[in-house]
């Protein structure tokens, strides 16, 4: 874990609101380094919803230093923040976002066709993020015929298809039960024994014990960061 994947130096996030300003962030320091499992968490208003956005160049700082993968992305246009994100982070959402006509196949191919890839290339990769999660058997039924948990794998092949550097997952088992959720936790542990870096936002304590750092936020600040040398029996086999 030599150099940071993600790197903020004085990160600041300010939204106008009903003609008065909210400080989301109020000067975030935080390096995340390749091949950690990191868990962000702290209540409702705390500001990882809005950490993660603009780590995920889903969103822009309003003050304040971004480097991602060592490059400086601080204010870069929306154009390369897409092109970024397509190259090299895989998203995972609660709600699964897949598409209700599309098959599982279908879905995790999306993000790929932005490169236009051979058909052959673009049905080899697919099968490939499937059989990662274990879910090859089910590549051309629909979302509605899936069950929560199938669904979430699916969800995950998606982010793998164009090989990321970062995965970020935004409370990926809060759908789910708690059997269910503990299998989706030990697919992210999978990907991060892989290599992967993976970043989870959540509120759920157990997922967070199931990580190798927690980084707590509250009030737009850092509250604590924390190793964990041994992480919880949430991960099981």
């Amino acid at each position: 874990m030599d150099s940071p994947v993600i790197r903020f130096q004085g990160a600041k996030k300010i939204y106008p609101m009903s003609g008065e300003t909210v400080e989301a962030l109020k000067g975030v320091d935080i390096n995340i380094y390749s091949g950690e499992l990191v868990a962000i968490m702290g209540p409702s208003g705390s500001g990882k919803s809005t950490l993660m956005h603009i780590a995920g160049l889903l969103d822009s700082l309003t003050e304040g230093k971004y480097w991602f993968d060592g490059e400086d992305v601080s204010f870069i246009s929306r154009d390369q923040q897409a092109d970024i994100r397509n190259k090299k982070i895989g998203f995972i959402f609660q709600s699964f976002n897949l598409l209700a006509r599309c098959t599982a196949q279908e879905n995790v191919e999306l993000p790929m066709l932005y490169q236009r890839p051979a058909p052959s290339n673009l049905h080899q990769k697919s099968m490939e993020a499937l059989r990662m999660v274990g879910m090859e058997n089910r590549s051309s039924h629909l979302p509605s015929q899936l069950s929560g948990g199938q669904q979430q794998r699916v969800a995950i092949a998606r982010a793998l298809i164009n090989d990321p550097t970062l995965i970020m997952a935004d409370e990926p088992t809060g759908n789910l039960d708690t059997k269910t959720g503990k299998e989706i936790m030990n697919t992210l542990a999978a990907l991060h024994k892989n290599g992967i870096t993976v970043i989870i936002v959540t509120h759920d304590h157990e997922v967070g014990q199931a990580t190798q750092r927690r980084i707590f936020l509250r009030d737009g600040l850092i509250e604590k960061d924390e190793k964990q040398a041994q992480v919880s029996g949430l991960i099981v086999s």
